[in-house]
């Protein structure tokens, strides 16, 4: 697998972790609601949200080590995109049309910016 790939495949992982660490959390905000201030810190379910934040955060990491920023970051605004639809399927919210054309508008942009940022012949700062 070239470096390039590997960075698309490590931003996209990163972007799933992030879309999961958000559900999670906001679950456990809901859930918490009504509750005292800190309340949520001691919920397991919290912790692993803020795992799953880490997670995605050392991910992005790596992968700007094997790519370019400009491709990798701009990957990184698919956590939008992601979240969706492991909301839709995990915790059971509906999305209307609007979000839905909103994701793909978010796609296609990102798949224009990703078109138009060119490979640099010059190496990389290690």
């Amino acid at each position: 697998m070239s470096a390039l790939a590997l960075s698309v495949l490590l931003s996209f992982v990163s972007a799933v972790a992030y879309a999961g660490g958000a559900i999670v959390q906001e679950q456990v905000a809901l859930s918490s609601s009504g509750a005292r201030q800190y309340a949520p810190l001691r919920r397991p379910a919290w912790w692993a949200a803020v795992a799953l934040n880490g997670l995605g955060a050392l991910l992005h990491v790596v992968a700007l080590a094997y790519g370019p920023l400009s491709l990798v970051q701009p990957l990184g605004a698919l956590t939008i995109v992601f979240a969706l639809p492991m909301a839709a399927l995990f915790v059971g919210r509906k999305a209307g049309a609007t979000a839905w054309r909103g994701a793909l508008m978010a796609t296609v942009g990102l798949a224009g910016l990703l078109a138009l940022v060119g490979t640099s012949g010059a190496p990389s700062s290690d």
